[in-house]
């Protein structure tokens, strides 16, 4: 059988695809090996996208108007994920991995001066259908910043991953004084304390802020009425030696600079109450139910809090 330069491209990048995938569950029990820990009854379907089933994914919102993207490139793979709901133009969340990898830097929010963009490459997702997008227009004159949720500084790999981050749908409007203030406190918690080998071989996180429940809704932007969420929240899962932990945070939307982050810690088992998302539902569920349901006082000695 003769096959076609495109059949043979899909066929190489599936078998590429494969081998990532691999390599990213590689701290997963074996399956025949396990005594039945590889037990998943909330496994995201991957029917659609076999990139559902990382480990940083929580359980996708079936049904409604809503898109999983998946953003790659093609030196480091899957860069972040995302979900979308076209109908309120608003992410729920974004989510993505961080391990020694992807930490390196080759690119920096700085070198955007000297390029056609002449500075941050705030941007529209072309993923994204024209009518459902939120653009600079959207944001221009509101008030609110465009706040990051994976941020610009996990993603200095390389150019192309750190321009995605600034892809309108990986933001969420932010008063200033927390987008610069505690958020940017936690970011920076995560990339330089437990961004290390003392608290990882591998992180997965997932943030976002809240967009469905009308009393976790603070208003909207005065021209757009995009959604300007009341809280916003990480789910942090990290993986040392085959071994799992977890933690969740949780801010209200308000100017804040603390440093402190002990004050806001809840379990995963809290978080997902409060948000309505099942984060890490890739998890075996033994593994997920013992990291999820963690007490305060374990969570803020094993992140060192």
């Amino acid at each position: 059988m003769k096959y076609s330069w495109k059949t043979i491209s899909s066929l190489l990048f599936a078998l590429f695809f494969l081998t990532f995938s691999c390599s990213e569950n590689d701290n997963l029990p074996k399956p025949g090996t396990d005594n039945g820990t590889t037990v998943n009854a909330n496994a995201n379907p991957t029917t659609a996208n076999a990139n559902y089933a990382r480990l940083e994914f929580p359980h996708i919102k079936l049904g409604g108007n809503n898109l999983v993207i998946v953003h790659s490139t093609s030196d480091y793979g899957v860069n972040y994920s995302l979900e979308w709901d076209c109908d309120k133009k608003a992410q729920r969340w974004s989510c993505y991995e961080i391990d020694a990898t992807n930490s390196v830097v080759n690119w920096k929010r700085s070198y955007w001066k000297n390029t056609s963009w002449q500075g941050d490459p705030f941007q529209e997702d072309p993923n994204i259908p024209q009518a459902y997008r939120t653009t600079l227009s959207d944001y221009r004159g509101s008030g609110y910043d465009r706040g990051h949720i994976c941020p610009s500084a996990d993603r200095q790999n390389s150019r192309d991953a750190n321009e995605q981050t600034y892809y309108l749908s990986n933001m969420q409007p932010q008063v200033h004084g927390f987008n610069a203030g505690v958020w940017e406190n936690m970011e920076g918690q995560l990339r330089n304390t437990w961004n290390t080998s003392k608290y990882r071989d591998i992180l997965y996180v997932c943030k976002g802020g809240t967009i469905d429940n009308s009393s976790q809704i603070a208003g909207y932007t005065p021209k757009s009425k995009l959604i300007v969420p009341k809280y916003f929240f990480a789910a942090i899962l990290a993986v040392k030696n085959g071994q799992y932990k977890a933690i969740g945070l949780w801010f209200e939307h308000k100017v804040n600079d603390d440093t402190d982050l002990s004050k806001y810690v809840v379990s995963i088992d809290e978080l997902e109450k409060l948000t309505g998302i099942d984060f890490f539902c890739n998890l075996p569920d033994n593994i997920e139910n013992k990291v999820e349901s963690a007490s305060k006082s374990k969570m803020l000695s094993d992140w060192g809090l």
